[in-house]
């Protein structure tokens, strides 16, 4: 699929900075997903798709963060949000691949 394929926005991200829980837990005690993110962005709305997927699918526990309330994160990526993080380190930004962020969640060698 195109990196260019455009979703439907989706609907207003939950709570910035709370981890979201997924539904199995076999990857969560090894990993967090961070989405950097602002309001009213379409490619955040669709980075959120995929990282909502991914992590559900694999049990794995992510959260949002709003750079317009933190002006480390703002300062840091304003630039290139969204932006998503595997514990910590940046993983990509402007569009998230699924099946990318997947191997990075599933590759036992890391």
């Amino acid at each position: 699929m195109s990196p260019l394929f455009r979703r439907k926005p989706a609907e207003a991200p939950q709570t910035p900075g709370a981890p979201h829980s997924a539904q199995s837990p076999e990857h969560s005690e090894n990993h967090l997903v961070t989405l950097i993110r602002k309001p009213g962005c379409h490619l955040c709305d669709d980075a959120q798709l995929v990282v909502e997927k991914v992590c559900a699918d694999l049990g794995v526990p992510w959260e949002g963060k709003d750079i317009t309330r933190d002006r480390r994160l703002h300062d840091q990526y304003w630039e290139q949000i969204p932006v998503v993080l595997v514990d910590g380190r940046q993983h990509t930004f402007w569009r998230v691949n699924e099946e990318r962020l997947r191997k990075a969640l599933t590759d036992q060698s890391k």
